[in-house]
């Protein structure tokens, strides 16, 4: 397997940073408690644990840091989800879905699938900011409470 050239090594870092920089810029936008810096290391972090799987250890299997990373920025995300006793119920279910897929966005980037990163990245930005540019959940409110006055 060809090396990696150390230019590329930090291209890769720096995309996946970026990437998971600019979904972060999202959440913050939308006043989210894991924001900018958290997105963007999440996203840092995966791809350098698929760097170093793939550049410090040939031949073995990378497979097994990506599961461990899904595993890791899961547990990461749980710590993001808090169940509120009001109305609200559970919150923080996307927050923590977002720093899953901006793992899965590093890891792709880190692995050299670019496309699929950048991809990924595109997708989960549109989705985030799909809620507050077409204001889904006061459209589904206004809809149920006009629902229950009928």
């Amino acid at each position: 397997m060809a090396t990696i050239s150390e230019l590329e090594l930090i291209g890769r870092l720096v995309l996946a940073t970026l990437l998971g920089f600019l979904i972060g810029l999202e959440r913050e936008l939308a006043g989210r408690p894991a924001g900018v810096r958290t997105h963007a290391l999440a996203a840092l972090g995966a791809a350098t644990f698929a760097l170093i799987s793939v550049e410090a250890f040939p031949g073995s299997d990378p497979a097994r840091v990506a599961a461990g990373v899904v595993t890791g920025l899961g547990f990461l995300g749980a710590g993001m989800i808090m169940k509120d006793g009001g109305h609200q119920g559970v919150q923080g279910l996307t927050t923590a879905a977002g720093i899953w897929a901006v793992g899965a966005v590093g890891l792709a980037v880190g692995s050299g699938l670019y496309l699929l990163g950048v991809s990924s990245a595109v997708l989960v930005g549109v989705l985030l900011a799909s809620e507050r540019l077409l204001n889904i959940a006061e459209r589904l409110e206004r809809r149920r409470q006009k629902r229950s006055k009928e």
